[in-house]
């Protein structure tokens, strides 16, 4: 058994015109939602052996608040630049090619990839009633956890998960919901 935890980068803004897509940081709010999903991993007792990561800038101000929070901050993330606006192929190719002493991954990165990922590896059925949040949307800062039946990564395949964990900020701090 693997299991894989998908974290979506924190709100970020386009405060600097001539910023590139890449550049862009976590804004205040993505700060306040990074830290309450770290917190939120903390008390469930969650645990990463192995961190895959985007190494855009808002990717990585996510993951350092993230992991702050969590108290998990010893783990160095694997920064893989395929993972940035990647499609959900791609993102299945990067975790193949995980190793397999690796049990338990935290996946970092963007929309629409995520989002998708989330809704190929999960089938869509009644008895997968958290598969719902990300059909509505996978929001900054949400996080899901999946349970995978396989031994190596290079065998996961589509409709084969599991959603054990499905949160967003919201969930935990409605201050952090849609700006009306």
């Amino acid at each position: 058994m693997k299991t894989l935890t998908v974290l979506r980068h924190a709100k970020s803004g386009w405060d600097e015109p001539a910023a590139r897509d890449f550049d862009r940081i976590v804004n205040d709010r993505g700060k306040r939602a990074a830290k309450t999903i770290g917190e939120y991993a903390r008390a469930q007792g969650l645990k990463f052996d192995m961190i895959v990561a985007s190494p855009a800038a808002r990717v990585v101000d996510t993951l350092d608040i993230f992991q702050t929070a969590m108290g998990n901050e010893n783990l160095e993330p694997k920064w893989d630049r395929r993972i940035y606006l990647a499609s959900s192929a791609s993102l299945l190719d990067v975790l193949r090619d995980v190793p397999d002493s690796a049990t338990d991954v935290l996946m970092v990165g963007h929309n629409p990839g995520l989002e998708d990922l989330l809704l190929e590896l999960v089938p869509d059925s009644k008895d997968e009633p958290l598969r719902a949040v990300p059909e509505e949307k996978f929001p900054t800062a949400a996080l899901a956890r999946l349970e995978l039946p396989i031994s190596k990564w290079a065998d996961i395949a589509v409709r084969s998960a599991h959603i054990t964990h499905m949160v967003r900020p919201r969930d935990l701090d409605p201050g952090l919901g849609p700006e009306e």
